[in-house]
C-alpha cells in the first residue's frame, strides 16, 4: 500500500470518528443557525418522535400481540461511562428490567462479552448474547453459578485469533495515554474516550496496521470506541433474527418484536426489524443521526421509564382479564 493511500484511510477514519463522537456539537454563532439547528430537530424528532409521547400508540399496536423485547447495554441500560468495566447497572434499572422479563421474554444484546454483561445484569430467566450476537446463551436458573446454556457461536474457530490479537493491540497502544482494549471474547474493542483527540491518528493507525496482519479480522466503529471482530455474516440484527426462531416465534404475525439500543451496531437490529415489517426499533440519542429506529428515547433514564410504563400497562391488562373471569363466574 503506498504512502499517500494508507494516510488517506487514516484521515478518513479519524474523521468518521469526530462525527461518531456525541459529545461534537456544531456551534452556532448566529440566531439563523439556531433556527436551522431547531428545524432539523423538528423534522427529525418527527420522523422518529419519543417513544414516551407515542406510548398510547404504541400500546394500540401492541393489542393481541405477544411483544419481544431486546435490548441493549452500555448507553441503553446504563450510561456510558469513561472507564468502560465501571458501567454499572443501577439497582432500580435491574429491577425495572427484571420485570419486564417476568412479563415478557427478554433479551440483551451487547458488544461485550456474554459473561461481562451477565455480570453487570445478574438476572436470571433471560437470554443474553455477546460480542455482538457471537456468543448467544439461554436463559440461566435461579443458581447464580448457572451461566445458561450456550445457544450459538458462529466465531469459534477465530477464538486463538481474538486472543492473540487483544495481546498484540494492547503492545500495540500501550504508548497512546488513555486508549485501552477490551477482550470481548469473540471481538476486541478499543476504547479512546479518555485520549485526546490530537492521539486518535497514531490510534487509528495502530488498529491499521493490525488489521494488515489480521485480514480475516474487520473493523467497526462505535461510540468512542474501534472494534475487530472476525470478518463473518453476522451481527446484532442477525442475532435478533435468531433468537425469535430459537423462541419458534419468527414466522408468528401474533408477536411484536421491540429493540432498544443507542450505537450504529444497534442499526442492523433495527433494520431488520424494518426489512420485517414487524415491531420496531427505538433509537437512544441525544444527538440527530440517521437512524432505522421508528421512535426515540433520550437517555437510560428515559428507557427505564419506558420500560416502566411497558410494565404497568401489562399489569393493567392482566388485571382486566381477572377482572372479567371473575364477573362471568
Amino acid at each position: 500500500m503506498k504512502i499517500t493511500d494508507a494516510a488517506g484511510k487514516i484521515e478518513t477514519l479519524v474523521d468518521s470518528l469526530r462525527d461518531m463522537s456525541p459529545t461534537r456539537v456544531r456551534s452556532s454563532s448566529s440566531d439563523e443557525h439556531v433556527s436551522e439547528n431547531d428545524d432539523e430537530r423538528s423534522s427529525w424528532i418527527a420522523r422518529h418522535p419519543s417513544a414516551l409521547d407515542m406510548f398510547d400508540k404504541i400500546m394500540t399496536d401492541a393489542e393481541g400481540k405477544q411483544i419481544i423485547m431486546f435490548l441493549d447495554y452500555d448507553g441503553t441500560l446504563s450510561l456510558i461511562t469513561e472507564d468502560h468495566d465501571k458501567a454499572y447497572i443501577t439497582d432500580e434499572m435491574r429491577e425495572v428490567v427484571k420485570e419486564v422479563a417476568t412479563y415478557f421474554k427478554t433479551a440483551i444484546i451487547s458488544g461485550r462479552s456474554t459473561d461481562k454483561v451477565q455480570s453487570f445484569v445478574k438476572l436470571t430467566g433471560i437470554h443474553y448474547a455477546g460480542s455482538h450476537g457471537m456468543d448467544i446463551k439461554g436463559p440461566t436458573n435461579t443458581d447464580q453459578s448457572n451461566q445458561g446454556e450456550v445457544m450459538f457461536q458462529p466465531a469459534s474457530d477465530y477464538l486463538p485469533m481474538i486472543d492473540e490479537v487483544v495481546n498484540v493491540l494492547k503492545e500495540k497502544t500501550k504508548f497512546i495515554p488513555g486508549a485501552t482494549v477490551e477482550h470481548n471474547k469473540f471481538c476486541l474493542t478499543v476504547h479512546f474516550r479518555r485520549v485526546d483527540e490530537t492521539g486518535w491518528a497514531a490510534l487509528a493507525e495502530q488498529v491499521r496496521l493490525v488489521l494488515i496482519d489480521y485480514p480475516k479480522l474487520r473493523l467497526t466503529q462505535g461510540r468512542k470506541v474501534l472494534e475487530l471482530r472476525p470478518s463473518i455474516k453476522w451481527d446484532k440484527g442477525k442475532a435478533l433474527e435468531f433468537l425469535l426462531k430459537s423462541l419458534g416465534i419468527a414466522e408468528s404475525k401474533d408477536v411484536l418484536p421491540v429493540y432498544i439500543g443507542d450505537d450504529r451496531t444497534d442499526e442492523d437490529a433495527f433494520k431488520v426489524l424494518c426489512e420485517r415489517g414487524q415491531g420496531f426499533g427505538i433509537v437512544v440519542s441525544k444527538t440527530l443521526k440517521e437512524t432505522y429506529a421508528s421512535y426515540s428515547l433520550q437517555d437510560p433514564s428515559q428507557v427505564k421509564e419506558f420500560l416502566e410504563r411497558l410494565v404497568k400497562w401489562k399489569k393493567q391488562t392482566l388485571g382486566e382479564e381477572e377482572e372479567v373471569i371473575h364477573t362471568i363466574d
